[in-house]
């Protein structure tokens, strides 16, 4: 299983092909991962869904789940398990 790199800050692109798009706006985007394709760079458990963001701020509901964050210069991936 490979694990997501965040070193060189992250490029959506490389992992495509095992993430498939949930919900994509402006500055968002929330994916899944495919029969757990790609494992987290927080933790390097295998992931349920992948959260990406450009903006300053966000806010979320009781995610009801464990999580994993981890960022970049100009994202923020945050990993449910």
């Amino acid at each position: 299983m490979e694990q997501l790199s965040v070193s060189d800050g992250f490029d959506i692109h490389d992992y495509r092909h095992g993430l498939k798009l949930i919900q994509q706006r402006r500055e968002t985007m929330q994916l899944e991962n495919r029969e757990d394709n790609f494992a987290c760079p927080a933790c390097g458990k295998p992931f349920e869904k992948l959260f990406i963001s450009e903006t300053q701020t966000n806010s979320f509901g009781k995610p009801g789940t464990a999580f994993c964050i981890a960022r970049t210069d100009e994202k923020i991936l945050l990993l449910t398990h």
